[in-house]
């Protein structure tokens, strides 16, 4: 996997969502390089890892992702990224000191007994639609991370020009990433969670929606939940200093 080293200080962990690459964590980069050391991660298929060989699932990604970061490090997982760093901490394949989810939650769709989860038939459109037209297939996807932000039109733009600034990805990626988008409930996995964790959620997401991760974070020992207001899917994007500062609190919190 692509890995890129930025900044001084303990190490934070940063993996992106569906589609993307480590890129998109510009403005948290530029708030955060100053008091941590930064490891960007492509994930497979994606970016600059997208002929790394490793498949896109949860326990490959996790395991890749692991290998290349030093242990002790606090992991930070946006989206699709959230599912592979909640994964590798609750499984052991990363030596964490910490977790922050960002707009991810353990399930992503909707269930009886999970209310708050995204309309299963939502992830089935984007997947029949992805072989036939994968590039519309994304930008709609990104159109639906940016719903309900106040800064709609300036998050979509930051997004489209952020989405193939290292490559297209992969279009098998894209289809497994959906399939572990659509498919992966690690609920159970939250009880045993040893380590500090923190749930950042948009107010405003209409992916992840903030009762869904105020119910994962109440359900871990300790767990942390802050709601970013007027935030969507994506509020390191808009609201940046909320995001960056909430983050180096936890941190120093992380013994």
């Amino acid at each position: 996997m692509h890995h890129d080293i930025v900044g001084a200080g303990p190490d934070l962990v940063l993996l992106h969502g569906w589609a993307m690459h480590a890129g998109v964590f510009a403005p948290l980069v530029d708030r955060l390089s100053s008091q941590f050391t930064l490891h960007l991660l492509d994930l497979p298929g994606h970016g600059r890892s997208a002929g790394a060989g490793v498949p896109l699932d949860l326990d490959a990604a996790a395991r890749a992702a692991a290998d290349v970061v030093p242990g002790g490090a606090i992991w930070l997982g946006w989206s699709l990224g959230g599912l592979v760093a909640l994964h590798a901490v609750a499984s052991g394949a990363a030596n964490a000191r910490g977790l922050v989810m960002l707009a991810a939650s353990p399930r992503f769709v909707r269930a009886d007994d999970w209310p708050a989860g995204m309309d299963p038939e939502v992830f089935a459109g984007f997947a029949r639609h992805l072989a036939a037209d994968w590039r519309g297939t994304v930008d709609r996807f990104l159109a639906l991370e940016v719903h309900g932000s106040e800064h709609v039109r300036e998050e979509l733009r930051m997004l489209r020009a952020t989405v193939f600034a290292h490559g297209e990805p992969a279009p098998g990626a894209l289809s497994d990433g959906l399939a572990v988008l659509a498919g992966s409930d690690l609920r159970a996995e939250l009880p045993a969670l040893a380590v500090p964790s923190l749930w950042i959620a948009g107010r405003r997401d209409r992916v992840v929606h903030p009762e869904a991760m105020h119910a994962a974070a109440a359900a871990v020992p300790g767990g942390r939940f802050v709601e970013v207001e007027r935030a969507g899917h994506a509020p390191f994007l808009t609201h940046a200093d909320v995001v960056a500062d909430a983050i180096a609190d936890f941190a120093a919190d992380c013994r």
